[in-house]
């Protein structure tokens, strides 16, 4: 019997080794991003034109944020651009406030998107719905709960044109408002700094390719040649499968941090958390059952596992060799994790140092809502999102490959 207990504590110990590798990796990759990521207005600008610019806004039941989103926008010290804000079939008072800034601004354009086809993904008929009306060289695409620094559209046009790019991403200031939501977000930020980091996508090299839906400016023309929205219809992450479509084409496209000049709501609450989460999990198995069930349980084990094994060992006597090297591999492999929170927050997220120090919570929030969404994935036939249902059957996704 004592052999069996060793043997299980030696294995679970090669694990716990095996987590604090990753960490260290991961706080390494997470500074390197911090530290290397270009900035949106840091550049050689050797731009004099401004082209106009079609700025995209979908939106739906956003009645609650749009105003201060298109507040920022009209507010902007350029001057040759249209805002085109769709309302994708909105049950609040959305439609009411577009039409109220677009009579009060010529810039403002209000579309009133027809009914969704069959296979889209609501946002990206939206999306669609208002680059058929856009007049603009170039398109830029927001979200309705952003908020823009007044000279974001300037910098990005010169951004775009001076460094000769097709497309351009800025990485925002992701607000938060519920205690969990604070917590949780820290241990999810911590993959963007690994295989989907800013650097990668920057490296022609490499594969990986995004967009961050809350601000993204494309040519017209590098759009079109992409597909549009309708290459990416069925896309439950469409800014992703976007940003994808754009770098497998050849096009050049970089992300930039842009945290100190937008400012984007990431979950409005505990519940709107829960979806993203589950969201987040339901594309990956879309692409492949084994790759959502590996990738819940490295989340798992990456995130959580590490406290309460070291939780119980403290309840264990450590006399023993083996025990001993258990307690320092959880107590190191957690100390790790709270590293890598405590660099999220303060070096990115701009959060409390509470919100660091309550990592257990926020990666067994993040195991528990991924777990939910391969439940629901493997149980169910459609999914939820803004107040729709979608066939799981009709959509796909392909930006989040392993």
């Amino acid at each position: 019997m004592e052999l069996i207990i060793d043997i299980i504590i030696y294995a679970v110990t090669a694990i716990l080794i095996g987590i604090c590798g990753a960490w260290i990796y991961l706080i390494k990759s997470m500074i390197e991003t911090f530290t290397l990521t270009p900035y949106l207005d840091k550049f050689e600008n050797t731009n004099n034109l401004t082209p106009k610019v079609s700025i995209i806004l979908p939106a739906r039941n956003e009645e609650k944020y749009l105003a201060k989103c298109l507040d920022s926008l009209i507010e902007q010290d350029y001057q040759n651009y249209e805002i085109i804000v769709i309302d994708d079939s909105s049950e609040d008072s959305t439609g009411k406030i577009i039409a109220e800034y677009a009579k009060k601004n010529s810039k403002v354009i209000h579309v009133s998107a027809n009914s969704k086809p069959e296979g889209w993904m609501g946002k990206n008929w939206a999306c669609m719905e208002g680059y058929r009306q856009a007049t603009g060289e170039l398109l830029l695409f927001t979200d309705a709960d952003t908020k823009h620094s007044k000279q974001v559209i300037s910098l990005s046009v010169s951004h775009l044109l001076s460094l000769k790019l097709d497309a351009l991403s800025a990485i925002p200031r992701l607000l938060t408002f519920d205690f969990l939501t604070k917590v949780s977000l820290p241990m999810i930020s911590t993959f963007l700094h690994t295989r989907f980091s800013a650097i990668n996508v920057n490296n022609p090299k490499k594969k990986a390719a995004y967009f961050f839906g809350s601000f993204f400016i494309i040519t017209k023309k590098t759009y079109e040649q992409v597909g549009m929205h309708e290459g990416v219809k069925h896309e439950i992450i469409e800014d992703g499968a976007l940003g994808k479509k754009v770098k497998e084409a050849g096009h050049k496209m970089r992300i930039v941090r842009g945290d100190h000049l937008i400012d984007a709501v990431w979950a409005r609450d505990s519940s709107t958390l829960w979806h993203a989460l589950k969201r987040l999990m339901i594309p990956l198995y879309l692409q492949s059952e084994k790759i959502a069930i590996g990738s819940f349980f490295a989340v798992l084990f990456l995130l959580f596992i590490p406290f309460p094994v070291f939780a119980i060992v403290n309840f264990i006597p450590t006399e023993s060799f083996p025990t001993k090297i258990l307690y320092v591999s959880a107590a190191v492999a957690s100390g790790l994790i709270y590293t890598g929170a405590v660099i999220e927050v303060k070096m990115g997220l701009k959060l409390k140092l509470i919100h660091a120090l309550c990592a257990p919570l926020g990666g067994l929030v993040v195991s528990l809502g991924f777990l939910t969404g391969l439940i629901q994935a493997k149980g169910t036939s459609s999914v939820s999102w803004r107040g729709r249902s979608y066939s799981l059957k009709d959509h796909t996704q392909s930006s989040l490959s392993i």
